[in-house]
């Protein structure tokens, strides 16, 4: 029986049925910005169709299933074989394969590559961020291989194939494959040089056998794995198949699933190799070296990651302000709301922009191998990995208290944001990690901060506070003596500054004033919510509905 007590009004309806990317204003103009006017046309198409997907009721549903649904391990089959499988829902197996079919690993070989790619990446993460781990790593392991010209010529047509081809079989019979990584340990973390697996050299150039373990194994069901383990002559960088061509299976032991804050529906693991068969990938002792274009590229992904859960949060949070009213109007005509909606659409905006101005940079160092894009990368990947994932857990935590009561339970969908907004900030580095790692840059490479002063030197004198922001950091740059201890500080600096000129030069002067008087000005508080009233909120509030 229905209960006649009451009726049900003033509930928002959900955001769905609308294509995310074209509802995106910040990121169709992104995209006309960088991309060759050549392939802009059809980007737009792709990208389209997959928006429509990904904000479809459908993608909504596979992304809730396959986190209610997390994956499972089978060590063994019922005779006691050893198999280690992972199973997961279909859901799972649907978002992969849309996400493959959409061109989400292949970026290297094609125009603006990187650009169309980075804006998929940050389309279809709103539908599931779970799938986003093994898109990632496929799509980082070819510049990896590429020091190794025959098992680039073996593996990249299938890494970089438009076909979704789960289970596990030789990958000589796949028109698709997949890719994961195995670097860290127990003992060391971010330390890889720490790392004690050990690599024993077979007759056979090129082959060895593992023993050790992983304590972070992304994404076990891949066909293949990048892993990190000691040779006689160093650290060294290996390809590792599950399967191996004669079609039997590798020794690879998974130990047991991780039980995760977030990221449900992705499987990450432990496992043991003993005796695990392993081609090298570039030279004897040269592992982190082999690797560093991965890790650049994988950081760059955290960075499309975490904007991309902030757009989504911040999307749910205006839809939901739009719909809901209290006391006496619509909250998003509401004075102190609408200064909380337009500044958390300030920091979505400005870590969309950034993120396909590192896109953009990729493609020039694919296409044209420009040193000075190559410079710029140097400094701006780490120190946006570090600010943009330091960003999204409060971005997502303050849209989710936007909806109220609602936005606290489940059905929402913003729990699940909320839990997943921590992880690109840990994965491929934590904050520390990246500080350091920017400190090293400027330390060694003077060229990487010549490249990045140049870039945010593109928007001197249109704002006065952006010129000052950046007199203080030259200040601050001008001494590094003792600077680890006030590392983050100045990368978080750094950061913003870049940030600030970027949407200075191509943000709508709403935006670029807010930005500038809020993180550049000094007139902020440390809540979300405290831009100065004077400003033109409604616009910018306007401005990151999403429409179409």
């Amino acid at each position: 029986m229905t209960a006649s007590t009451h009726t049900v009004t003033n509930q928002v309806p959900p955001l769905v049925g609308y294509d995310v990317f074209t509802g995106d204003r910040v990121l169709t103009e992104g995209l006309e910005r960088h991309a060759s006017p050549e392939v802009l046309d059809q980007a737009r198409s792709e990208l389209s169709a997959l928006g429509l997907e990904a904000g479809s009721a459908r993608a909504q549903e596979w992304g809730t299933l396959a986190n209610e649904n997390p994956p499972k391990l089978r060590t063994h089959d019922r005779y006691g074989n050893r198999i280690d499988e992972v199973e997961f829902h279909p859901a799972w197996h649907q978002l992969l394969d849309r996400a493959v079919s959409a061109g989400l690993t292949d970026a290297w070989g094609r125009p603006d590559g990187h650009l169309r790619r980075a804006a998929g990446f940050y389309v279809w993460t709103q539908a599931e961020a779970g799938n986003g781990c093994p898109l990632s790593m496929t799509h980082a392991a070819v510049p990896a291989l590429r020091t190794e010209p025959e098992l680039a010529a073996e593996w990249e047509p299938r890494l970089t194939s438009h076909r979704y081809e789960p289970g596990l079989r030789p990958a000589a019979e796949k028109a698709g494959a997949l890719f994961g990584m195995g670097m860290t340990e127990k003992q060391g973390g971010s330390d890889v040089r720490a790392n004690t697996t050990a690599a024993k050299p077979l007759d056979a150039d090129g082959e060895y056998l593992l023993t050790g373990h992983k304590w972070f194994c992304s994404a076990p069901m891949c066909d293949g794995f990048l892993v990190l383990a000691q040779a006689p002559a160093g650290l060294t960088c290996f390809l590792v198949p599950r399967v191996l061509p004669d079609g039997t299976r590798n020794v690879f032991l998974i130990q047991r699933l991780k039980e995760k804050l977030g990221n449900r529906s992705n499987a990450s693991s432990e496992v043991e190799f003993d005796g695990t068969w392993a081609r090298r990938v570039g030279e004897e002792g040269r592992g982190v070296r082999t690797i560093i274009e991965m890790v650049a590229a994988t950081r760059v992904d955290c960075v499309l990651g975490s904007a991309a859960l902030m757009r989504q949060s911040v999307a749910q949070a205006v839809h939901h302000a739009a719909y809901r009213s209290a006391f006496g109007g619509e909250l998003i005509d509401k004075p102190l709301m609408r200064n909380v909606l337009a500044d958390l659409a300030l920091e979505s905006e400005a870590a969309t922009t950034l993120a396909l101005r590192l896109a953009a940079a990729q493609d020039a160092v694919q296409s044209t191998g420009s040193q000075a894009e190559r410079a710029f990368l140097r400094l701006a990947v780490p120190t946006a990995k570090y600010w943009v994932t330091k960003r999204c857990t409060p971005v997502a935590a303050e849209a989710l208290e936007c909806l109220g009561g609602n936005g606290y339970v489940e059905e929402s969908g913003m729990p699940r944001l909320l839990r997943e907004s921590p992880l690109n900030s840990i994965w491929e580095g934590s904050g520390n990690v990246q500080a350091l790692d920017v400190l090293r840059a400027l330390q060694r490479e003077p060229e990487a901060l010549n490249a990045f002063l140049q870039e945010v030197g593109g928007a001197r004198g249109a704002d006065h506070r952006l010129d000052g922001a950046i007199k203080d950091l030259l200040t601050e740059l001008a001494d590094l003596n003792g600077i680890e201890a006030r590392a983050r500080r100045l990368v978080e600096r750094m950061a913003l500054v870049l940030q600030g000129s970027l949407l200075v030069r191509w943000a709508p002067p709403a935006v670029a004033d807010a930005f500038c008087a809020s993180r550049l000005g000094g007139d902020w508080g440390t809540a979300f919510g405290t831009l100065p009233h004077s400003l033109d909120l409604e616009s910018v509030v306007t401005r990151a509905r999403a429409a179409g």
